[in-house]
């Protein structure tokens, strides 16, 4: 399958911002929700007002979990404008607008200096760029030399994705260029990352598909986003099935920028 990056990008950002995307994943757009947040901001091993980039941070709760838990200073970046105007509100809302804030960006491109970061986050994002080595490239040249990647993704066998699981829709929701953990692995450490430790989380993507599942009936009931939600079953359920065989997992990958 081949698709136009800026076709990809422009998808994923309405699609992420839109009212749809909070009636099906709620405030955390991301298996695992916040409890495998702290375990990732634990990794960081970052102190107070250290510096800590949240790529592709949604509506900014991983952003506001980080600066309330560690009391350290966080730059989310995130391609939808009205994902960084919501997430500025809320940072506002709980009043640490001093030590957060968002800013409209590509991850493949990152509006930051270069060796400014002492920690990245980046959480169920990296499938959806369509050139995963530029963003990857991007990832260390903010870090600090010494500094640490948490990262968690999607993870997919292509060879066995059927070709439902192929399409923009799949795209946009984290399947169709999803790779196995071990390349994400040897994709980090091709560009000046040393891998420090691989998780396996297929129960927390499991957890969301039913979540999902269960608010796409509600949906359906309410009339709410009539006709803009009509494949999503289908594709749930195809994701599910590829779970549960293994076709599809969820990972969490930290690394050491070299």
């Amino acid at each position: 399958m081949t698709l136009a990056p800026n076709a990809v990008k422009s998808c994923c950002a309405a699609a992420y911002g839109s009212t749809v995307a909070r009636l099906l994943l709620g405030d955390s757009f991301h298996p695992g929700g916040r409890t495998l947040t702290t375990k990732l901001i634990g990794s960081l091993r970052i102190g107070r007002d250290d510096l800590v980039v949240d790529v592709a941070c949604g509506i900014g709760t991983s952003a506001l979990q980080l600066a309330l838990q560690t009391g350290c200073r966080v730059v989310g970046v995130d391609l939808s404008p009205t994902n960084v105007l919501e997430a500025s509100e809320a940072a506002d809302s709980n009043g640490i607008h001093d030590r957060v804030r968002f800013l409209v960006g590509d991850a493949e491109a990152l509006p930051l200096d270069s060796a400014s970061a002492d920690g990245v986050l980046c959480e169920c994002a990296l499938c959806t760029f369509p050139d995963q080595r530029s963003a990857v490239r991007e990832l260390a040249r903010v870090l600090k030399p010494g500094a640490r990647l948490a990262l968690s993704d999607v993870t997919a066998d292509q060879s066995l994705l059927p070709d439902e699981l192929r399409t923009l829709e799949a795209w946009v929701a984290c399947i169709a260029a999803a790779r196995p953990a071990d390349q994400i692995a040897t994709l980090l450490e091709s560009e000046a990352f040393s891998v420090e430790s691989i998780e396996h989380h297929d129960d927390a993507l499991l957890e969301l598909l039913g979540r999902i599942e269960s608010r796409l009936r509600v949906v359906a009931m309410s009339g709410a986003a009539a006709g803009a939600l009509d494949g999503a079953p289908a594709l749930v359920e195809l994701a599910r099935e590829a779970v549960t065989s293994g076709t599809l997992g969820y990972a969490s990958l930290v690394a050491r920028r070299e």
